[in-house]
């Protein structure tokens, strides 16, 4: 969405705010009128959920259907909680079974088996398979409705599957192949229209790729995504067909992961509705439990500091430095994990691979020390003494070189206990190397003044 367009959306949604607090519904219907689907969804997002849900019941039901599977699923979770239970329930049946997964994740456990009860029994069925899945696999994320044709079928019969399973298919731009329920195969749209109508499926057919239905839904949908797949078969442990990943929800999961990590890395607990939505409490209380946890580990710089007190007595100078070096050693600690953490989500790298990081930067950080603990030396060389410049060149070239090294090897620590590598965030890992980076500073300066 262009900044010209978020404004427009920004400006429509303090006149619905003005019009719902006037109690004129036909005047704030009026103004949705002329907005697009994502532009009504951004408007959601910016309002208060009482506010929300009165612009969403003023929506045709058509329309409304759209935006709602268009809302991020924590938003999506909040208005529910919003609305009647009649309303929900008829929301609920209309969804696709992925749609209600998504959603039922959002809601207390106490609220799926009401849910549940309100669909037929095909739909329940299908929606509790899913549910069956384990908590972010692939199998959660996927839809049971597909097409699915034949090795000896023609592309005349496919097309004959195809139109019989329009009303009910999440896409027919990209069909699997199946022989006893297996997959064989892989054949788009614009090769059965390029191809002979009495070309056997078999001679039109690609190889294909697939997903196991335990997979980790990120590793699916990246991989959906690399290879600019349009939908990606998911298979059981048979490796017989049970859903297929589409493109669209492979970028919602990436979207929804990426927020996470961005959110972790920061030091807080990522926000399940829009920042301008959120209530002030919830704020409060994604950051509070980090900030405690950062706090408690800050005490070790404090007893670090504490521990060297008579090193600092005897050459005050040295205090002038400390936030030069700790604020160095983070953030060369910061890029480090930043960089692998990535690396780590693109499937560039794995945990058997942790020799390897750590080899490399090493190297890397030992670079960055040179070229920083030579000019700190100059610097303070000049400004100060050549002994304390000695100190603070050598300090920089140690921490930046162990700083590089603990932010390298962290992510995939993580990776290897079963942990989001972004738990380990860029606060945590400057909180551990500022007491580390204090440590190696002062045992230099003891040994290079003689103090």
């Amino acid at each position: 969405m262009t900044p010209f367009q978020l404004q427009s959306v920004s400006e429509a949604a303090d006149d619905i705010r003005r019009l719902i607090s006037e109690q004129d519904l036909a005047g704030a219907s009026a103004r949705l009128t002329p907005l697009s689907v994502p532009e009504v969804v951004e408007l959601v997002d910016r309002l208060g959920i009482e506010d929300a849900a009165i612009v969403y019941r003023l929506l045709a039901k058509a329309r409304a259907l759209d935006v709602f599977e268009a809302l991020s699923p924590g938003t999506r979770g909040d208005l529910v909680g919003a609305l009647r239970r009649a309303e929900v329930t008829s929301l609920f049946a209309e969804m696709d079974p992925d749609d209600r997964v998504w959603l039922l994740d959002e809601l207390p456990a106490s609220v799926a088996p009401q849910l549940l009860r309100g669909l037929t029994r095909q739909e329940r069925d299908l929606t509790a398979g899913m549910l069956g899945y384990p908590q972010h696999s692939v199998g959660r994320r996927m839809s049971p409705e597909f097409v699915t044709t034949h090795p000896r079928l023609t592309v005349r019969d496919t097309f004959a599957r195809i139109r019989a399973a329009l009303d009910s298919a999440e896409t027919v731009y990209t069909l699997p192949v199946t022989d006893a329920r297996r997959v064989v195969g892989i054949v788009s749209l614009r090769d059965l229209m390029s191809a002979d109508e009495e070309a056997l499926i078999a001679d039109v057919m690609s190889d294909p790729h697939v997903a196991e239905v335990t997979e980790d839904a990120e590793v699916a949908a990246r991989r959906t995504t690399d290879y600019g797949l349009l939908a990606l078969p998911v298979v059981d442990g048979e490796q017989r067909l049970v859903g297929i990943l589409t493109i669209d929800d492979a970028a919602r999961i990436l979207k929804q992961e990426e927020s996470e990590d961005a959110a972790r890395q920061g030091g807080v607990e990522p926000l399940r509705r829009s920042y301008l939505s959120t209530p002030i409490r919830r704020l409060v209380r994604s950051r509070v439990v980090w900030l405690l946890v950062l706090a408690v580990g800050a005490t070790l710089t404090v007893q670090v500091l504490d521990a060297f007190e008579a090193t600092l007595a005897q050459m005050t100078v040295l205090a002038l430095f400390v936030p030069l070096l700790i604020g160095t050693g983070g953030n060369t600690g910061n890029q480090a994990a930043t960089t692998v953490t990535r690396s780590l989500a693109l499937g560039e790298i794995v945990p058997r691979d942790l020799r390897k990081v750590l080899l490399r930067e090493v190297r890397v950080g030992l670079c960055l020390g040179l070229l920083l603990g030579t000019l700190g030396f100059a610097i303070a060389g000049l400004v100060y003494e050549w002994h304390i410049g000695l100190v603070v060149g050598l300090t920089l070239v140690a921490v930046c070189t162990v700083a590089a090294s603990i932010g390298g090897i962290m992510p995939l620590a993580a990776r290897a206990m079963k942990v989001d590598p972004a738990v380990f965030s860029n606060p945590f890992i400057t909180t551990f190397v500022d007491a580390t980076g204090l440590i190696i500073y002062f045992l230099i300066a003891r040994a290079v003044l003689g103090i």
